[in-house]
């Protein structure tokens, strides 16, 4: 009788990173090629398709951590991680679904710069992530959290510029201001949860030093 193999949570928590970084990638595709809300359809079937992806590896986390008798860091901690982490690719993929439900007619010329915040902050993560199952030992995993809540610190600048903009040269416009405001607000989210997930990150490795 072959042995059970043991789920690897540090390696599930990479896939899901692995899935937010395509899901970023695919959100600075979809604002490179903008034509029309209607063709974004199918990037939003991309991004669904990716998202579902996060789900399936999230419920493979939470159907593991239900069971197992000894688990590398504590129970809470890993659903809460993994919660975190599947927010993330929620948060992209929202973005995308908005330039279609909201039936924006142009992109906006900071969209992409947004974007590329969004997908370095996931890719910091990610990083981070990949050192995560040796941060008892590592030297580098506390700047690899920091380099993610660095780039969380450039959203929140570039998020105070973009909605100071709306309101000061598109306000004769006020759909497009509530409309733009909405859109920069959930890519801010975006590199809001990339932060919360390295802070969970961080304290797990307070906990178990």
């Amino acid at each position: 009788m072959s042995k059970k193999v043991k789920f690897d949570y540090f390696d599930a928590f990479e896939k899901q990173t692995e899935v937010a970084v395509k899901e970023a990638e695919l959100l600075i595709k979809a604002i490179e090629g903008f034509t029309t809300a209607e063709n974004t359809l199918d990037v939003m079937r991309r991004a669904h398709a990716l998202e579902h992806e996060g789900d399936e590896i999230n419920h493979a986390i939470f159907k593991t951590v239900a069971t197992d008798f000894i688990t590398p860091i504590d129970r809470e901690d890993i659903i809460e991680l993994a919660q975190f982490l599947d927010n993330i690719i929620d948060y992209v993929e929202d973005v995308m679904q908005r330039f279609y439900m909201y039936d924006v007619h142009f992109m906006h010329k900071d969209a992409h710069e947004f974007a590329l915040l969004i997908k370095k902050s996931c890719e910091a993560l990610h990083r981070a992530m990949e050192d995560f199952r040796n941060f008892k030992k590592s030297k580098k995993f506390k700047q690899l959290i920091i380099d993610v809540n660095t780039y969380e610190e450039e959203a929140d600048e570039l998020f105070l510029h973009v909605i100071r903009s709306l309101h000061t040269e598109d306000c004769d416009n006020p759909m497009r201001v509530l409309v733009w405001t909405q859109i920069f607000d959930r890519m801010e989210k975006c590199c809001d949860a990339c932060e919360h997930t390295a802070d969970i990150m961080n304290t797990i490795l307070l906990k178990n030093v």
